[in-house]
Order: C-alpha cells, then sequence, then structure tokens
C-alpha cells in the first residue's frame, strides 16, 4: 500500500502504484484545478479575490443595437433594450461567475450563475451560436428537432442527447422542470397569449431573451453571437469569430460598391391578400444594398415590414429586372402561376429572373437561411453578388439561394 499525495487535496490510499495519477483522480472524482485561473472544470472560482478582475477578455458590441454588456469584476450586467416591437420593457440579466458572491442589489430571479453547462434553446436561430462556440455538447433541449439544419446538433439530435420541449404557447414546463437546464433562450413578440418568456420564469426556470430579429442590419443580428456566448464566458472566442465574420462581410460588400449598374429588385409575395415589403431601412435592404441592388423601395424608412396589396407592387415593380425571397412552396414557375395568375404580369417572371432564398431546406421544412444564415451572412451576400453581378464572384456558388426552374 502506497500513499499518493496530489496537490490541493489530503493523502488518498492508493491501491495500486502503477496507475497513473491521472486514473487516481477520474476513480475518486476529485475535480482537477486549473493552476492558472484558480478554477475547478466547471468554470468555478476556488479562492475569490474581490481584487481580480475575472472578465480580462471583454465584449464590444459594434452593429447590433438591442443588447449592450456592463462588465464588473465578477459579474456582467446584460440588457436587452429592444426586445420586440414597441416594446415597453428592457429585460436584465446578471451573469456572476462561479464561485465569487452574488451583488445583492439585483433581483435574485435576473442572476445566472456563469458559465452555464446546460442549455435549452427555444429558436434555431440560436444553435448555430453553440456550434461556432464549440459548446453544443452543453445543449440538452430544443423546440422541434425536426427543424434543425446545424450538422453538430444534429448529430447530438440522433444521438438521443436533446430532448424537444416545444415553443411559445405550447412549450412544455413539466419537460423543461425536468431537464433543469440553466439557461433556456426564446424571444418575445409581445403578445402575452403567444410568449413563452413569463410562464418559464414564472416556473422558475432561468432565461434569456434574443431579440437578434429586430436588428436592422444582417451583422446586427449576426453579432448576437455575442449575447450567447455572455453566458459560456466565450467572450473572447466570440469576439474572434464575430470579427472573422464582420471582415468577410466587408470584404465581399465592398467587391459590389462601385458597380455602375444596379438592377431593381422586389421581394416577398402576396399572402392571404397582402403583400409584405421590407422597409427601406430593413435588413434585407441593407444586403441588397451591400450587393449593388437598386431595392425599389429603399425610400422607405421603416425597418419593419410594409403591409401593401398587390396592385401598389405591380405598379411599382412591373418591371423590376429580379424578383426574391417569395414562397418556399413554389417549386417552379407553374406553382408560382397556379398560386395567382397576374403574377405573370411581372417581367422578371417573363425573363425568369426568380431567385429564392431555399436551396437548404431539410426533409421537415426546417430552411437553413433562417438558422445558419443568420450567422453567416457574408455567404448570403455572396450568393445575391453571384445573382446579380456574377462576374465579380466568378467561382462562388450559391449556397442558400437558387434560382426557379
Amino acid at each position: 500500500m502506497k500513499l499518493v499525495k496530489l496537490p490541493h487535496s489530503k493523502p488518498i490510499i492508493f491501491l495500486c502504484q502503477f496507475f497513473l495519477i491521472a486514473t487516481l483522480i477520474i476513480a475518486c472524482n476529485i475535480t482537477p484545478m486549473n493552476t492558472s485561473t484558480n478554477t475547478n472544470n466547471n468554470g468555478c472560482i476556488q479562492k475569490y479575490d474581490p481584487n481580480t478582475d475575472y472578465f480580462p477578455n471583454k465584449i464590444k458590441i459594434t452593429h447590433a443595437t438591442g443588447f449592450a454588456v456592463e462588465y464588473h469584476k465578477h459579474y456582467k450586467i446584460v440588457t436587452i433594450k429592444n426586445s420586440w416591437q414597441n416594446a415597453n420593457t428592457k429585460f436584465q440579466y446578471v451573469l456572476v461567475q462561479c464561485g465569487t458572491p452574488t451583488p445583492k442589489e439585483f433581483n435574485q430571479a435576473q442572476v445566472i450563475t456563469v458559465p452555464i453547462n446546460s442549455i435549452v434553446s427555444l429558436s434555431t436561430t440560436h444553435l448555430p451560436h453553440l456550434a461556432k462556440l464549440g459548446v453544443v455538447d452543453k445543449l440538452i433541449g430544443i423546440s422541434n428537432t425536426k427543424q434543425v439544419n446545424t450538422s453538430d446538433v444534429v448529430e447530438r439530435i440522433k444521438a438521443g442527447k436533446i430532448a424537444q420541449v416545444g415553443n411559445n404557447s405550447n412549450v412544455d414546463i413539466e419537460k423543461l422542470l425536468e431537464l433543469n437546464p440553466d439557461l433556456v433562450t426564446t424571444f418575445g413578440t409581445g403578445n402575452s397569449q403567444t410568449d413563452s418568456y413569463t410562464k418559464l420564469t414564472e416556473a422558475g426556470l432561468k432565461v434569456g431573451i434574443n431579440s437578434e430579429y429586430m436588428e436592422d442590419t444582417p451583422l446586427g443580428r449576426s453579432e448576437w453571437l455575442k449575447f450567447t456566448a455572455l453566458f459560456f464566458n466565450k467572450d473572447e472566442q466570440a469576439e474572434k469569430i464575430f470579427s472573422e465574420i464582420a471582415n468577410k462581410y466587408a470584404r465581399v460588400a465592398e467587391k459590389a460598391k462601385s458597380v455602375k449598374n444596379r438592377p431593381t429588385i422586389f421581394v416577398g409575395f402576396n399572402f392571404k391578400g397582402t403583400w409584405y415589403m421590407p422597409g427601406g431601412k430593413s435588413y434585407v435592404a441593407k444586403y441588397l444594398a451591400d450587393a449593388g441592388a437598386d431595392y425599389l423601395w429603399s425610400d422607405d424608412k421603416s425597418s419593419g415590414s410594409l403591409p401593401l396589396s398587390f396592385e401598389v407592387v405591380l405598379e411599382r415593380a412591373a418591371n423590376a429586372d429580379y424578383w426574391l425571397n417569395f414562397s418556399q412552396s413554389w417549386k417552379n414557375l407553374k406553382d408560382l402561376v397556379a398560386e395567382d395568375n397576374r403574377y405573370a404580369d411581372f417581367k422578371a417572371v417573363k425573363t425568369g429572373n426568380l431567385y429564392n432564398n431555399n436551396a437548404r431546406v431539410n426533409e421537415s421544412g426546417g430552411n437553413d437561411y433562417w438558422e445558419g444564415g443568420i450567422s453567416n451572412p457574408d455567404m448570403v451576400l455572396s450568393d445575391l453578388i453571384k445573382i446579380l453581378h456574377p462576374e465579380i464572384l466568378p467561382n462562388h456558388k450559391l449556397f442558400y439561394y437558387h434560382k426557379l426552374n
């Protein structure tokens, strides 16, 4: 019998002198220490020092306008400024470094210990964040397993490691309580009848509202990667990842900046008597401007959608060069005209300049444009430039878009 003494532990009786120390640690369930940061493997501080800045690598928000972060030595305050259209309430989360004291001046419902070790996401748009940050292994539940396109998440679903919990008004609270995640990320619309935020918090769950869809630029939406990163203490990684995304976007946009010919474009389709056209200050309009297009509603000053009649759209867009982003159910030109024979009056239909953003749809109808596309705006922009100015990006192959046959 031999005694082995490990750092930061009492003597342990070792039954076999030939075993490695690492094996002993695993067998005896001792949590290894990270001596450089004084944390254990769960990211918890072992010896709190009030003079230490536990977040030396800080996030800077450069494009998103909907959230802000304020750093203190051992906690971060995250504020959601624009939760949904005409929201009167700001949401605030206090992210406290594990192993350090909780600030007393905050409502305990707001306090979340970081780094979190488990998460449930109620929107597929949050899933690419987890993949980019390398924390898909922390994902234990999502709203609908069939809608997912993010490959790392799909593999985890196939392995039976992710539960389906429903969303909005149909969210399964009992299932969520059984999973007991450190955080549930969701979104809000301001409709108390369908939003899940209230019932989740009333059940005692920690909830983070992600309002990326309110951003009016592609990079603003993409930067919500940093919001997710804050909960995992992946601040430094998120800065590097987003900086690369933003730089790629800028390089691609620069290629189309000086084009002389800017094709005219309109988007959307007539849905139950209303044609919802993105406003001139929307992220769609920004994409089209950066792609070297002349968006026919660019003079509008709103960032939301404009409810228009078919007649109004036809009057302005009858001679437009291209028509983009229409119904996902249309598989070919026949489907389009069968839906409404007035569509045949558009020049873009006659010339066949019809491109839709549903080239990557899984067998259950989950469209990767609304999932991975938000996190990869440089790829979406490259597609648009390839459609409008193919000579600028001769080697690019359409990824999220394809031409309607």
